[in-house]
């Protein structure tokens, strides 16, 4: 480890706020064609969700159209409130990715959770020979498939967000579902759940006892299929479809991305497969005129201690007495996604952290400046463009994570605390 990643892990164990740069980042092009996945992977999950749209739009009528997509919203006022709050010029211009509203989930999870349970239907479907690839799949919505996926449970471990996808698509389509949920889980997210139907089970422990034990309760069943988010690819191609979607918008917007002209992209970190995912994404349609960086609690910096000690998936926080004890319920997790953090070094620009006293703050901000609601873990992303160098010409996005479901009462208890 040379000086200068020492100097940050001292600060990180110290929970002190810190910004990591990777100084040893790769050209992308170097080291596309070395990794595990390739954008043929990110196509092929695209195709696969504009197929299922039909079944989306029956199953939940909200979207429209029954592709689950967010906005891009310019942040004008949001650049104004934030050059004002920390007396500071921000170059280049601000959006918000605004996941926090994405239809169906409320949340980034919809993206990769929704995904893979899709998938999951369509292997069992076609496995049992009631569906072709060229079917029109609003079928699977009949009842003769949703006896047959009744026969199978999908688990998942969740500190909330990921809970929520998962319980919501796979009871629409009538699967069993067991959302193991860790101690950092809000109470109105085990609800939301419950009166789907879905089986919530509780633990006094951690994300990470929560991914054990789901993984644990599929290990020998054929009919049980657990969600991995420390490992699953199809949650992580899920998450990467929205780099193709921002493609589209951004062209929209006339907003333009080339070596003169760097895209800056703040995405909020827990476990890492959907920031992951994204940059994953981003990285194959950008290239290196991208720049992306993650966001952690400096209570929970499980990527970042990661990428420090080299140690990846096999580092805990706990063994440097950092307690993981957050307001960003998403991004409580003890030790960061394997499939992400093999590659993070090889895709980030680099990682911040940030203090829960912040985040409040940044949440009113959003609220004041552009009308936003948005849970905690969402408004680390709004920290980035304060803290990155950039020119006159680059265009920020900060991603904003959840927020549609945030019980009101609760929501405005946060807003208050971050007017303090």
């Amino acid at each position: 480890m040379n000086l200068y990643n020492k100097n940050i892990l001292s600060k990180v164990i110290n929970l002190e706020t810190v910004l990591w740069i990777n100084e040893d980042k790769p050209n992308f092009n170097d080291i596309s064609n070395t990794l595990a996945l390739d954008y043929k992977d990110i196509e092929d999950a695209s195709n696969r969700l504009d197929k299922f749209s039909p079944l989306i739009k029956k199953l939940f009528p909200e979207t429209g159209d029954g592709i689950i997509e967010s906005p891009l919203e310019t942040g004008g006022i949001l650049k104004q409130a934030l050059e004002n709050t920390y007396n500071l010029k921000i170059n280049g211009d601000i959006s918000v990715k605004c996941d926090s509203h994405l239809k169906v989930a409320g949340s980034i999870k919809a993206r990769g959770g929704i995904y893979e349970v899709l998938k999951l239907a369509e292997t069992i479907a076609i496995d049992e020979g009631l569906l072709d690839i060229n079917d029109d799949y609003s079928k699977l919505a009949e009842p003769k498939f949703k006896e047959l996926f009744s026969k199978y449970t999908v688990a998942v471990g969740s500190t909330g967000n990921l809970g929520l996808s998962i319980g919501i698509i796979s009871s629409a389509l009538a699967f069993n579902v067991d959302v193991h949920m860790s101690s950092d889980a809000k109470e109105w997210k085990k609800e939301k759940l419950r009166k789907r139907g879905v089986n919530v089970i509780e633990y006094d422990d951690d994300y990470t006892k929560a991914v054990a034990q789901g993984r644990k309760q599929c290990k020998n069943n054929k009919n049980c299929h657990f969600v991995d988010d420390e490992n699953s690819k199809d949650l992580f191609l899920g998450y990467s479809v929205a780099a193709l979607r921002l493609k589209k918008q951004l062209k929209e917007k006339e907003i333009l991305v080339d070596e003169k002209h760097p895209l800056y992209v703040y995405l909020p970190c827990g476990v890492g497969g959907a920031p992951g995912g994204i940059a994953f994404g981003l990285k194959h349609v950008f290239g290196d005129n991208v720049h992306c960086y993650f966001v952690e609690p400096t209570e929970a910096p499980c990527m970042l201690l990661g990428l420090l000690t080299g140690k990846y998936d096999k580092s805990s926080i706990k063994d440097y007495g950092i307690s993981g004890v957050t307001e960003a319920d998403g991004l409580a997790v003890g030790s960061p996604s394997k499939l992400v953090s093999e590659i993070a070094d090889k895709l980030l620009d680099g990682i911040y952290t940030t203090e829960d006293n912040e985040l409040f703050k940044l949440l009113k901000i959003l609220k004041d400046s552009e009308n936003i609601k948005i849970e905690p873990s969402a408004a680390s992303s709004l920290l980035g463009p304060n803290l990155i160098e950039s020119n006159k010409n680059s265009h920020h996005i900060c991603w904003l994570t959840g927020g549609l479901f945030l019980p009101d009462r609760l929501y405005e208890e946060m807003y208050r605390v971050g007017g303090r």
